[in-house]
């Protein structure tokens, strides 16, 4: 489908980079809360990995303290996610799929206009 405005990729590129910024975003807040949770749950563990390090010892961590264990896996995780995400977009493009729905939701901000958030950040 062409678009008469030629504008129209340029805005999809914004739009693009902003999905990229929220994911970057997401990630920071997840370590600053999470993360910081999650090492500071496990202070004392890390304390005795530096001295006597086994496998054995990273389990019974992970077992006895499975909150914070389960805050770093998820901001390891989240992390990873976006790396491949990112990484997948800059060496092979983004797919039609995705291509698809970024034209979709700058559409959907043309139609709605200056009263949707990202107007100004995507269409100016």
């Amino acid at each position: 489908m062409t678009n008469p405005d030629p504008n129209f990729n340029k805005q999809v590129q914004r739009l693009h980079q902003l999905t990229v910024y929220g994911r970057w975003g997401f990630v920071i807040l997840s370590w600053l809360s999470l993360g910081s949770f999650g090492i500071w749950g496990l202070r004392e563990e890390f304390k005795l990995w530096q001295q006597y390090f086994t496998w054995t010892a990273v389990r019974y961590a992970i077992a006895y303290n499975f909150v914070p264990a389960v805050c770093l896996f998820f901001c390891i995780g989240i992390t990873g996610a976006v790396l491949v995400w990112q990484s997948r977009n800059l060496f092979s493009g983004i797919p039609s799929e995705e291509r698809q729905r970024l034209e979709q939701q700058v559409r959907k901000i043309k139609a709605i206009g200056k009263r949707h958030p990202l107007w100004k950040w995507v269409i100016k």
